[in-house]
């Protein structure tokens, strides 16, 4: 049996591992959050390195790409040297093609109707092809990349708005210390409330759920959710505010959807190349093996 873990910065309260066949082969597919502790995380990757088949890098991201160009997040450094045997991702290989086919199959297949709808992005540029799908499905896009991440409360209403702060801020924000940016242990529980109104304002919020939670106002009547990593509990908070429709962008396992580390993990182990030599060409040939579908959740 294949066995995939992610290890993750996130709540230990999320903890998930499921036993399921993908292409005739079994697999254990599992996620270890560490709440927020470093040198936990760094002990489990060491302890298990070379001993299972793929690493999933969860609650941070090594790479973020915006318009082509990748930036390394500087903490995500000390988890990936902690593997020297088992091949570590972070998802996002599957942000760029899994996602992006997400939006399309949503568009093509008529399960939304995405023309002229108010997107909010909390975060474009962990999503750049998500973004970018979006766009080109005609959507009218708000990117709160600057809003929610770095404080500063300016919409940006455009792709190109978005790629020419990215360039600017990006070389800048992979060196900050990654609790600055995004939520890890505990954090992950706390919802604070701020800058409501663009949330009111859109049709769909879409993107990392983390994000989403964080900023969740207390209504969400009618709104329409893309996201992943939702469990149980989170489906049932998103009821509770009103929201109407949960779109998961990677497969729901026994309760839960996991994130796009963990299902790259699982496509890593299944091509069964050094993860340097994989091309997006590669995930999509499998994806199109897998026939990975939406999740579509009708919440109220």
């Amino acid at each position: 049996m294949k066995h995939v873990v992610s290890v993750s910065l996130g709540s230990s309260k999320r903890n998930h591992a499921v036993e399921t066949e993908f292409l005739g082969q079994q697999f254990r597919i599992e996620r270890i959050g560490t709440d927020g502790d470093w040198d936990r995380a760094i002990s489990l990757i060491r302890e298990m390195d070379g001993k299972v088949d793929a690493f999933g890098m969860g609650g941070i991201d090594l790479y973020v790409y915006v318009a082509g160009k990748r930036y390394v997040i500087r903490d995500a450094k000390r988890l990936v040297a902690a593997a020297r045997l088992t091949p570590m991702v972070d998802g996002s290989g599957l942000k760029n093609t899994l996602e992006r086919r997400c939006i399309q199959q949503l568009a093509e297949g008529k399960l939304l109707d995405l023309a002229g709808k108010k997107v909010l992005m909390v975060c474009g540029v962990d999503r750049f092809g998500m973004a970018e799908a979006f766009t080109e499905a005609g959507c009218r896009m708000t990117f709160g990349d600057l809003i929610y991440t770095v404080g500063i409360p300016v919409p940006l209403r455009s792709l190109d708005a978005l790629r020419r702060v990215g360039r600017l801020l990006a070389p800048i924000v992979v060196n900050l210390p990654f609790s600055m940016l995004y939520p890890t242990g505990e954090n992950q529980d706390v919802i604070i409330p701020k800058h409501a109104k663009y949330y009111y304002e859109a049709d769909i919020i879409a993107g990392d759920f983390h994000y989403i939670r964080r900023y969740l106002p207390a209504r969400m009547d009618g709104k329409i959710i893309v996201t992943n990593t939702t469990t149980q509990d989170d489906i049932k908070l998103l009821k509770d505010r009103g929201v109407k429709l949960l779109v998961t962008t990677t497969p729901e396992m026994e309760g839960r959807s996991f994130g796009t580390n963990v299902m790259e993990a699982l496509l890593v182990t299944i091509i069964g190349k050094p993860v340097a030599q994989i091309r997006p060409e590669d995930y999509l040939e499998l994806l199109d093996q897998l026939n990975f579908q939406p999740g579509v959740v009708e919440l109220n």
